[in-house]
Order: structure tokens, then sequence, then C-alpha cells
């Protein structure tokens, strides 16, 4: 079981003081969570999204990361591949260095982006998209593993030549796809890749969305394959702040859901300007939440999502990890019986301060993560006893 922080640098204060101050404590929080033993850091690739995802460069922050730390994996989840965006020479360069940099510590993801202000940027259609990211998606590993490359294909033209250096991992790094909606999640388990599924799901449509991945790769065929290496692996969004006073942390995260479901329904479907109460308690954001679900739904690459929870009145079983550790753990739990392979929790959202994350990847580092190590660890022991 693995787990990861994944990072959109979304901020409410657009001052450039706060931008690059937001930039600093993802490495301090970072830093902090490699010691507290998380297997991943993945940052998301977004353009001109203001509030929403900051995190324009990823392979910059990625590789400032790499080299701040010595263990902890970082992954792009996931790079935008429209050509004009990110060409797939460029992409396999960038990802073959910081593979080598980081001695075989990246993964990396592919998608095309979610809205017209990203694609239209690059003078895309976003609805025109998705041949160009299937094209460039088989091409990219081609081209980190083959001496040369010469393709001539319905969006890209290269003409023969050798392209350097090779990833450190052989063949390449393990490849995901960004899966929300159902095809795209059979199209990642056709394609022998790894899903990464980034919508607010909880446990009982994770639970659909792995029964329908884990069909998809089962029945994969061979001339499907993305790349030359099969990877199995479902990944899952668990929003968290994890306090030591679990109303603290309701009204806390709770702040930062609604500004980050917000924030999608903003630049997504044309919805109203994010806002931030910050004096509301857990329960004045709760209902909040439970008011607009009734007339607001924000959409996070065509996914719906409820802007609100509805099992707020007991969040020992709510679709999110607000409060103590205990609370995380139980809900974690859930996630993994529904079949993830790994929780990508994410921690910054609108407005959440950075000393309430850097408290949350402790809470979980000193009691979450211990907790399912242990478990694996009896498991793996009962499994050797029968054997």
């Amino acid at each position: 079981m693995k787990f990861s922080i994944i990072y959109e640098a979304q901020m409410v204060d657009t001052s450039r003081e706060n931008e690059q101050a937001v930039f600093l404590q993802i490495v301090e929080q970072a830093k902090l969570a490699e010691e507290k033993d998380f297997d991943c850091i993945w940052c998301v690739e977004h353009t001109a999204l203001t509030q929403y995802a900051h995190m324009s460069a990823p392979e910059t922050v990625l590789a400032f990361i790499a080299g701040a730390t010595s263990r902890i994996h970082v992954g792009h989840g996931v790079v935008c591949l429209p050509p004009a965006m990110n060409h797939p020479v460029k992409v396999a360069e960038r990802i073959a260095t910081l593979d080598i940099l980081s001695q075989g510590r990246l993964h990396f993801g592919v998608g095309k982006g979610g809205t017209q202000q990203e694609a239209g940027t690059f003078g895309y259609d976003l609805g025109e998209l998705q041949p160009m990211i299937d094209e460039s998606m088989y091409l990219i590993p081609r081209i980190m593993v083959q001496d040369e490359i010469e393709h001539d294909g319905q969006y890209i033209q290269i003409p023969k030549r050798p392209i350097h250096p090779k990833p450190y991992q052989d063949p390449h790094p393990p490849m995901y796809m960004a899966c929300t909606r159902e095809n795209t999640l059979i199209a990642a388990g056709a394609r022998g890749i790894g899903a990464l599924v980034l919508g607010f799901s909880g446990p009982e449509e994770i639970a659909k969305k792995n029964a329908i991945y884990r069909e998809a790769f089962r029945n994969r065929k061979a001339e499907d394959q993305v790349g030359f290496r099969p990877t199995e692996h479902l990944a899952a969004l668990c929003a968290a702040t994890v306090l030591d006073d679990r109303e603290e942390a309701r009204r806390i995260g709770l702040r930062g859901q609604r500004f980050f479901a917000e924030s999608i329904a903003y630049w997504y479907q044309g919805g109203p300007k994010p806002t931030v109460d910050e004096e509301l308690s857990g329960d004045e954001q709760a209902a909040i939440l439970e008011q607009e679900k009734q007339q607001t739904v924000a959409y996070l690459s065509e996914e719906a999502i409820p802007v609100g929870d509805e099992h707020l009145s007991n969040y020992t079983v709510a679709q999110d990890a607000y409060g103590t550790p205990d609370d995380c753990i139980r809900y974690v739990q859930r996630l993994i019986d529904a079949g993830a392979d790994e929780i990508l929790f994410i921690f910054q959202m609108g407005g959440i301060p950075h000393e309430a994350i850097m408290k949350t990847i402790t809470n979980i580092g000193d009691k979450v993560i211990p907790h399912f190590r242990a478990q694996e660890a009896r498991k793996a022991q009962e499994l050797a006893e029968v054997g």
C-alpha cells in the first residue's frame, strides 16, 4: 500500500509574495513527507487557472523536490500532452533526465488537461485533443527505448533522430492515466497502465471504478499496450486534514473543500468565483456545502463532484478524512477495501494553512501510515505461516 501527496499549488491569495511562499511551502512539506515515510509526491499540470492551480511547471517542481530528498518518489499526475504544450520528444527527454537524477524514483502519468481555458492557451479545441493525446501517449515510451525514433503520424512528425538520454528505470518509468469517467478507466486498463482516479469519489464509487479498471486490465490485448512496462495500479484521491482537534480539522478541511469545488465549478463550468469564509465553523461550512449541493455541481474532467457531502453528519464514514488520526484510519481503510493500491492525499486546498498541512503530514506519518504498515506486516506473517 502506498501513501502519497498530490499538489495543485492552489491558493486564495494570488499575490506574487504568496505565490512564492506556496511553492516554498510545498518543498518544505515534501521534505517532511519523506521523513514521515510517505511514498511519493505527485504534481498536476495546469495552465492559466488562477487560484485553482498554479502548478504550471511540474517538471521543475519535481526536479527540485527530487534534489532536496533522497528516498521519496516523485510523480507527474499528469503531463498534459497537446503537442504545442508538451511535445513528445521533450516529454521523453525530461522524464528520462529526471529519472536518472532521481535514480529511478520517477512515475509519470499522461492526459489532456480539463478545460478549454487551458487548451485554448495553446491554440486547441479541448474536444479535438484526444487523438493527439493518444498518439503522443504511444510514442513517448518508444522514444525512451529505441536508439533512434522516426514517426510520421497524423499530428506529430519526427524525422529519424537519436533522442537522449535514456531513463534510469529499464525500460522506462511506470506510466499512468488521469481517470475519472468510465471510458478513461477502461482505456487505462486496456492499455496496461496505472489509473490515477483524481475525482472526489467516495469508497463506493472507488469500488465501482476499481472493478471497471481491473476487468479492462485483465482482458487487455498485447497490441493495445502503452509502453513496455505493464502497470496494474489504482490510486485514489483522498482529501484530508488530520489534527488532534476533530472540529478544527473539519472546519479547516471543509472550508478548503468548498474552495476547491467552487474553483472547479468556476473554471470548468463558468460558475461564480470561489469564496473563503474564514470564521465559519465546521457545521456552518457543512450547511453551506449542503445548500450549494442542491444547486451546483462541479466537474473535474466531466465527472460530477458533489459540492458537499451527504455523510457529513457522520464523519467517521464521510467522503473525506477530516478529523483525528483515528478518523483518517477508518476512512483510508474503506478506500483500501474498495481496491485502492495508493492513497493520493490532497492537503493543499484553498485557504488551508501551511501549519495545518505540516501537522497533518506529521499525524499521518506518525499514526496512520504505521497502522497500515503494521497491518500489512501481520498479513504477510500470517501468509508465511500458512505457506
